[in-house]
């Protein structure tokens, strides 16, 4: 009850009523109570975002501009974790109830203006109590114009405002506790740091649907000794996380990209080890134990990716004993760590990076690249595919003629191509799991 009743509630209910009715013709005698479903987050959180914009912008409110503002807002530098593309054995389609829906987000006091009240009503509603005051009983009036069949005396709200429902719900819980049918662990979830607490799909003003996506993080050890402004992580094991959709192609590793102009930092995961990362990465792994400090990353110093290229690097599953950090001007920092492992064989992005980096010296003197970083690493083939044979991305960007790894559309749809072509028909050259088909392996 955040909000007035509208037509989606008058259809969701007419199949009641129209049930009930029928049978009450027929002769029974039907019983039709009704409650105002007031728990969970959407109340709370709308109250709590007018509280926020009294404070921030006054009472009543100026602000400078309309804006969105999410009920269950991401982090700053939240991890969405969401794929580009789903997984190749998914298909899903596009429309949902969130792609429906229309219309700008507005500040919730400007929601609330949309309601027809004014500025010294809407005051009283960042007091969460106010909401289970003021709405339900607007809503028994539109239901009784509707002619709902409700013995009202029945009527009730959720929430410890009621006790018998309060109680009951506490018994309830206890009851199935001591039946060890409730349990308290942990799992990976959308969590609101804001609320403290998980931001289920009802709970979001955008988002819906949307689910927790696993990366594999492949450790890359930095090799010593460190450079000078990486001197106060001596003694440490220090490591260029990067997350990956695709582990099973590690073994096609040549190398680790890095983007020149983003700030990294190194961040304390426990007494011994360290993690290059971004900010938001270290964040999202501080809510899942990844950090000495539960939820609090703990930067040891700051870099940006000019101070990482170069770096030699050991990596868990390459043939190659080192490996280095390269320039790459194409990653994207809103998901992942900001480290991007290198794939040439199998990845298009990545095999037109090094390319780019063979072939034209002048990047190598804008960032500093030595031969020795390059010019020994060839491609690795990992991976069989009928048609693009076992150096895939070599093959599709030919194909497609790709010049640049600065290219958009011939990129992307070869990577999808690739990507595709290799999970379902894909079969595996290396370690343990030569000749087997690359969905199984993955």
């Amino acid at each position: 009850m955040n909000g007035f009743l509208h037509l989606g509630h008058a259809f969701s209910l007419s199949k009641i009523e129209f049930a009930s009715a029928y049978h009450r013709l027929r002769g029974a005698n039907v019983l039709f109570p009704f409650g105002f479903h007031c728990t969970g987050m959407p109340i709370e959180a709308a109250a709590d975002k007018l509280a926020r914009e009294i404070k921030q912008f006054g009472n009543p409110p100026v602000f400078l501009l309309s804006g969105e503002e999410e009920v269950c807002p991401q982090r700053e530098q939240d991890d969405v974790d969401a794929p580009a593309q789903p997984a190749p054995d998914k298909f899903k389609g596009k429309r949902s109830k969130a792609a429906a829906k229309s219309g700008t987000q507005l500040y919730q006091w400007e929601i609330m203006r949309s309601y027809g009240l004014s500025d010294s009503e809407i005051s009283q509603f960042k007091d969460q109590y106010h909401w289970l005051t003021f709405f339900p009983p607007l809503a028994v009036e539109n239901l009784k114009a509707f002619g709902l069949g409700v013995d009202w005396r029945r009527s009730f709200v959720t929430t410890d405002v009621n006790p018998l429902i309060d109680s009951f719900v506490r018994w309830q819980m206890r009851k199935l506790k001591a039946a060890g049918k409730i349990v308290k662990d942990m799992r990976y979830t959308i969590y609101s740091p804001l609320d403290g607490q998980t931001c289920a799909d009802h709970d979001r003003a955008s988002g819906e649907g949307i689910q927790p996506q696993e990366y594999t993080l492949i450790k890359m050890k930095v090799v010593s000794p460190f450079t000078e402004k990486m001197r106060v992580l001596e003694g440490r094991r220090v490591f260029l996380a990067a997350a990956t959709l695709r582990p099973e192609t590690m073994f096609g590793q040549t190398n680790a990209w890095v983007l020149p102009e983003v700030k990294y930092g190194a961040f304390e995961i426990n007494d011994i080890d360290v993690f290059i990362l971004i900010y938001r990465a270290a964040l999202n792994l501080s809510y899942q134990g990844f950090s000495r400090v539960p939820q609090k990353p703990t930067c040891l110093v700051g870099l940006t990716g000019h101070d990482l290229i170069g770096l030699p690097l050991m990596s868990p599953l390459t043939c190659n004993e080192l490996i280095y950090a390269l320039p790459m001007l194409t990653i994207l920092t809103d998901k992942g760590t900001g480290i991007v492992t290198s794939v040439p064989s199998d990845a298009p992005d990545d095999y037109m990076a090094l390319h780019d980096l063979k072939a034209k010296p002048a990047l190598w003197a804008k960032y500093g690249v030595k031969n020795e970083w390059v010019l020994p690493f060839e491609i690795i083939p990992i991976i069989q595919i009928p048609g693009n044979g076992d150096k895939p991305a070599e093959k599709v960007c030919t194909d497609k003629k790709i010049k640049s790894q600065n290219e958009k559309e011939r990129p992307a749809e070869a990577k999808r191509q690739t990507y595709l072509k290799g999970f379902n028909e894909g079969i595996m050259l290396v370690a343990d799991f030569k000749d087997r088909k690359v969905q199984e392996v993955k």
